[in-house]
């Protein structure tokens, strides 16, 4: 087969390469292109089904969008914490950088010097591994049959909002059959282009899967602009919006009658091995660090169950969590530099306690001894088809 044309909004093409690897090789983290719309954070294993129609809280404790909030979504959302931190410097929700001291995300050259921080891909490759073990494949049954009995389809038109890198097409195109067409979400070009390139050629029946890019804030989407989408997906995107922003999402997808499978949203649990007494007080402290300017952090979960079922959506949820061990040591460094990062950044007075803790662990990561689970959920929002009708 030949690769499918990725298009932009304007219509030139983009020629797709033939796998998601083609593109990892970005390590100038100076370079333009960083992640404004994916990334995650920690979240409690939560399950259960909310039917539409009922207002009721979701049980379990309650992750990316290219908008004008400086939060970005991500796991660890901070700077690294080190040596070289400079007090103010942690971006919530941005992914943590390579080096203590120094910042995980960088400006477009063009850009607005008031446009938010974006990204390194860098970060979203390493934690691609992580992402794709953890995601609720329990949840892709009802998907796959929601999809199926969709009226009048000959293949499904896929929106991924705040993509970042690409990560959930190539996560979820090759487990879905039939033809899908994607229309990528994001603000930032570069990561448009790369996410683009790097999307899966087929889907798991070997049908086409073709891609389209859109550059725009996704916290601003309106039934019209879902107009004739099947699905609408998402990584870590709950937990940097507003109570607003989830309502105007959930209306959205109501609205124009399609599902969302929303992954990898911070539900506000992390559990080191072996435990630690700092490890409650650190994790509240983050916890709060991701609610800063309005954002809902680990509460979204609650809040966009609540705003779909009020929507009239059937609403499951799924656990998805991060399992980190010696394998994942990379990751694991950079997620708990950002992690105490920020929880220091909330609150100054733990940073001596931190420092040692921070040495401490990192230690105990690098002798094979400490194991992580950031705890995630994933969302399934069932929507009426035909915008809500019976």
């Amino acid at each position: 087969m030949t690769n499918p044309a990725t298009t932009t909004q304007q219509g030139g093409a983009i020629p797709a390469q033939p796998g998601p690897r083609e593109v990892t090789g970005v390590t100038d983290s100076a370079t333009p292109g960083t992640k404004p719309g994916s990334g995650q954070a920690i979240a409690a294993g939560v399950q259960g089904v909310v039917s539409g129609g009922q207002s009721g809280r979701v049980g379990g404790e309650s992750a990316a969008r290219s908008t004008e909030h400086a939060a970005v979504p991500g796991l660890g959302s901070s700077v690294a914490f080190g040596p070289g931190h400079v007090p103010g410097a942690v971006i919530p929700g941005a992914g943590p950088s390579g080096k203590p001291g120094s910042r995980p995300t960088v400006k477009l050259r063009e850009a607005d010097p008031d446009d938010p921080p974006r990204y390194a891909p860098e970060w979203l490759e390493l934690r691609e591994p992580a992402d794709a073990d953890g995601r609720a494949h329990d949840l892709l049954d009802p998907l796959r049959i929601r999809l199926a009995n969709m009226p009048g389809k000959s293949g499904v038109v896929i929106h991924d909002l705040g993509c970042g890198t690409g990560s959930m097409g190539r996560w979820l195109a090759p487990r879905l059959d039939g033809a899908q067409h994607w229309i990528l979400h994001d603000r930032d070009p570069y990561l448009l282009h790369f996410a683009a390139v790097s999307s899966p050629r087929s889907a798991a029946d070997g049908s086409r899967v073709t891609v389209e890019t859109r550059r725009g804030d996704v916290a601003r989407l309106t039934p019209d602009a879902l107009q004739g989408a099947s699905l609408v997906t998402a990584s870590a995107l709950l937990d940097v919006l507003t109570r607003e922003e989830i309502d105007t999402l959930a209306a959205a997808c109501a609205g124009a009658g399609c599902p969302a499978l929303l992954t990898l949203s911070v539900a506000g649990r992390v559990e080191l091995s072996p435990s630690h007494p700092l490890d409650a007080e650190l994790t509240q402290a983050f916890n709060d660090h991701q609610r800063r300017d309005g954002l809902l952090g680990p509460d979204a979960v609650t809040a966009a169950a609540e705003a779909f079922s009020e929507h009239g959506a059937t609403v499951r949820l799924h656990p998805s969590p991060w399992r980190l061990g010696p394998e994942q040591a990379a990751l694991t460094e950079q997620w708990l530099r950002g992690w105490v990062g920020a929880a220091v950044e909330e609150r100054p007075e733990l940073r001596a306690e931190a420092d040692v803790y921070l040495t401490n662990r990192l230690a105990a990561l690098a002798a094979g001894e400490l194991r992580v689970t950031v705890h995630h959920v994933d969302l399934l929002a069932l929507s009426r088809p035909g915008g809500g009708a019976s």
